[in-house]
């Protein structure tokens, strides 16, 4: 019996269609995937027969959970040419985010589903990211000892406010509606009609625009953060979490006991590196964005937090991480510092 591919590539009428199939493991991206998907959008963008590209998920559960974040920890820490093999992984990775950033014809997500990590990093940069009442967004890699990145040091700092430097320090989900708050979301469309709009793109690629309007609908729902935008603009506008941490730890409410709650059980490490990282990157363009998330990358995979956090969530799945350090406060700045240090000759250059 024939394996099904990971990844399929179709043309239909004047549009390539990715589709991402790993339903069973919910689209995870495999490095092959990525390998694979940048070799064809190259092609696809010298192609004019393709018009416009659309990228789905098989399945009805996700979109793309991200990276296979587990066997890239599995990689590291047999180390040897296996931990070389994951330095590249992130580096093709990163490369194919840039060049979806670039992509020169309209890049449709077509977003049913999960959508967690590397599965952002596919989608929020193309022109156009569709999605249904089953989205479910979020960026949990301080859970994993990790960072928000494939392009979150871009994108975060240019959510409303302070909701980005939020989802990232809290790896909160959220649900249709605040997608589009934040601006993840350009478009929503019920699932039912993804088929048929899917159909009409390929039949009429420079109708977009009109294609869009026709399919979208008003999203029914509240937002689960504005709410609370007040708060989180006040309380995540400091540029130290040990700040961010004091404010909530003034606030009786519900809300800011629960966010503490929430932000003491990630890994201490991850969330000063995404802080400063999410700072900076509001002064970069996406290409110094993704050459700084390669070196934080780098760094990450030679800290104890990136294996220690996939072992608790993703191997034993005790939820029990022992961090190190354990608290912010011992988490020396000058070490985080030095994870945004140059590579030298091995720093990404896009």
């Amino acid at each position: 019996m024939t394996e099904e591919p990971e990844i399929i590539f179709t043309v239909e009428g004047a549009a390539g269609v990715i589709t991402l199939n790993r339903p069973q493991v919910l689209n995870a991206l495999t490095f092959d995937m990525v390998k694979l998907m940048d070799g064809q959008l190259i092609a696809w963008a010298k192609d004019p027969a393709v018009k416009a590209v659309m990228i789905t998920g098989a399945g009805e559960r996700a979109f793309c959970s991200g990276g296979d974040i587990k066997s890239v920890a599995l990689a590291v820490k047999s180390g040897g040419r296996e931990r070389a093999i994951m330095s590249e992984f992130f580096r093709a990775e990163y490369t194919l985010n840039h060049r979806i950033f670039t992509f020169p014809k309209p890049y449709i997500s077509l977003i049913n589903g999960i959508v967690m990590g590397g599965g952002k990093g596919v989608s929020a940069h193309g022109s156009h990211r569709i999605v249904t009442e089953a989205t479910v967004f979020a960026m949990p890699e301080a859970g994993i000892g990790f960072f928000p990145d494939v392009g979150g040091g871009y994108f975060l700092p240019r959510c409303p406010g302070q909701t980005g430097a939020y989802l990232a320090l809290t790896g909160r989900r959220i649900k249709t509606f605040d997608t589009l708050y934040i601006g993840f979301a350009t478009h929503f469309v019920p699932a039912a009609k993804i088929s048929s709009l899917r159909a009409a793109i390929a039949d009429a690629p420079q109708n977009l625009p009109a294609l869009l309007e026709q399919f979208s609908a008003p999203c029914v729902g509240e937002s689960e953060i504005a709410p609370y935008r007040a708060k989180i603009d006040r309380y995540f506008a400091h540029d130290r979490v040990e700040d961010i941490m004091a404010d909530l730890g003034k606030d009786a409410s519900g809300w800011a006991v629960e966010t503490l709650k929430t932000m003491n059980s990630l890994s201490p490490s991850s969330l000063k590196i995404a802080l400063k990282q999410i700072r900076r990157g509001t002064k970069m363009n996406f290409a110094e964005v993704m050459t700084m998330e390669y070196r934080l990358s780098q760094a990450c995979l030679n800290r104890p937090d990136f294996y220690e956090g996939v072992r608790a969530a993703l191997i034993d799945k005790d939820r029990q991480p022992r961090w190190q350090p354990a608290t912010v406060k011992d988490v020396p700045d000058a070490e985080i510092d030095a994870c945004f240090q140059s590579l030298g000759a091995q720093d990404l250059v896009l």
